[in-house]
């Protein structure tokens, strides 16, 4: 499967912001205009983005659902959407709003039985986002930690028949440091479905060492940050996935 650099848009008051290590408190805002930087970003390669809703996760509904949504028609790249969405009516609206797929994190973890019947009913619409600190699964915006181990997690999902896992180290997000690269091969290691990589990633050189774990179904890395500050670019990292960059 071909490896996607996505870049990541979260949002925090109506605006573009990155944080450190998921802390609300502090965050550094790039765009008032969610709209403009995602275009920004496609026009730079990207062909796919990550649009995370930061409010709706904190809140435990879907704050941002009128700018996702303006996303999702201003864009012509599919876009994959999460944060706050606890209901099936919250994931109907954002599938109807142009999202092309929904990410669960919080109701995932918590009801591990309903699971099954969601991946019926939205099929590979539905990822399943696993943020972990310390070997341990984050929820309620990485505020709350659980006694589950995030490789353990994801054979649940996966064998509820979730098709795809985006994997966050929640420490590493927003510090530039470099992706978990040895927790990133244990997870994703395990599974069959496909996992995306996240947290970390700030230059080719990271992307190298995903590449070279060699892992089938490691379909790609969501990168802020390094984007943002202007220390990479999404073509300069997907050339590198594409074994074309220097």
């Amino acid at each position: 499967m071909r490896f996607e650099i996505i870049p990541a848009i979260d949002l925090k008051d109506g605006r573009c912001v990155r944080l450190r290590q998921g802390r609300a408190e502090d965050a550094t805002v790039y765009s008032d205009d969610p709209l403009s930087m995602a275009r920004h970003w496609v026009a730079e390669g990207a062909t796919r983005l990550h649009v995370v809703d930061l409010d709706g996760a904190f809140e435990g509904w879907p704050v941002h659902r009128e700018v996702v949504a303006t996303i999702a028609a201003g864009v012509p790249v599919p876009i994959q959407a999460g944060g706050g969405l606890r209901t099936d009516e919250d994931i109907s609206s954002l599938l109807a709003a142009g999202v092309d797929r929904v990410i669960l994190g919080t109701r995932a973890v918590r009801d591990l039985a309903g699971l099954r019947a969601l991946v019926e009913r939205f099929g590979a619409r539905l990822v399943v986002g696993i943020d972990a600190r310390g070997g341990r699964v984050q929820t309620a915006g990485w505020r709350e930690e659980t006694d589950v181990a995030p490789w353990e997690l994801g054979r649940d999902v996966a064998a509820a028949g979730v098709h795809t896992v985006i994997y966050t180290e929640t420490g590493r997000d927003g510090m530039l440091q470099g992706p978990a690269v040895e927790l990133i091969q244990r997870v994703a290691g395990g599974l069959s479905c496909a996992v995306i990589a996240s947290g970390g990633v700030s230059s080719v050189e990271d992307v190298r060492r995903l590449m070279a774990l060699r892992l089938p179904n490691l379909a790609g890395a969501i990168v802020g940050k390094a984007l943002y500050e202007g220390l990479t670019s999404v073509r300069a990292l997907q050339a590198v996935a594409e074994g074309e960059g220097d």
